[in-house]
């Protein structure tokens, strides 16, 4: 089978201090769009990507921060997202099969099937739902409220970074749940946005409040 092109965003090298545009090159390898005879693995045509801000942590040197998986220099950066199946050596998966998992930032991947987190079933929805609301930040959101936490009507709720992928969703399923929800954020933007956007009941920024506790206690009494 005929060779195709496949642009990749690749890291220069590892990042010290704020993310840099110039930290990463947009490059166009080319890809045979057929699995190596033998391969166990999934091709996959790459529809949607999560940008995410563990990303940056990512991208550090081994031995810094690091959450188990850095990046690696002139390679392609790494991703959640949505994906076509365009070829499978893994019984799990076939042919045009939707799928949702850790991919690169390229138009095209091949991915050991580990990697593939589950079959999409649902199409009646934006694939793109499956970046957030549907994927990693959604996931984060319910497990640590519904099912950590065990989050119960009328209950007081302070979501910290509300304004995040993460935040803002645990703020809008606890106002949903019937609580009391109050989230602070790191601008009048972003506060903004909790209270006139996502619905929370009240929010501030953090760093205009160097004491959380007289935060809560000044502006949002019923949470004591």
């Amino acid at each position: 089978m005929a060779q195709v092109k496949n642009k990749q965003v690749i890291l220069k090298d590892y990042v010290s201090g704020f993310l840099k545009e110039t930290d990463m090159n947009i490059v166009e390898s080319s890809i045979t769009l057929k699995l190596p005879e033998g391969c166990n693995e999934v091709l996959l045509k790459n529809l949607y990507l999560s940008c995410d801000p563990y990303t940056r942590i990512l991208m550090n040197k081994p031995g810094g921060p690091s959450m188990g998986r850095n990046y690696t220099p002139s390679s392609p950066l790494g991703a959640y997202g949505v994906a076509e199946v365009l070829e499978s050596g893994h019984p799990d998966y076939k042919k045009c099969d939707l799928v949702w998992g850790f991919t690169k930032w390229e138009e095209y991947s091949l991915v050991p099937s580990t990697q593939i987190h589950f079959k999409i079933e649902h199409t009646d929805v934006p694939l793109s739902y499956y970046t957030g609301i549907l994927g990693m930040p959604g996931m984060t959101a319910y497990s640590g409220i519904f099912e950590v936490d065990s989050l119960k009507k009328g209950e007081n709720v302070f979501v910290s970074a509300a304004s995040g992928a993460v935040g803002q969703l645990v703020g809008q399923f606890a106002k949903l749940s019937g609580c009391y929800v109050v989230g602070s954020a790191g601008t009048k933007e972003k506060v903004d946005l909790l209270k006139n956007k996502f619905g929370f009941d009240g929010g501030f920024n953090y760093k205009e409040e160097p004491d959380l506790n007289e935060a809560l206690k000044r502006r949002h009494r019923r949470l004591l």
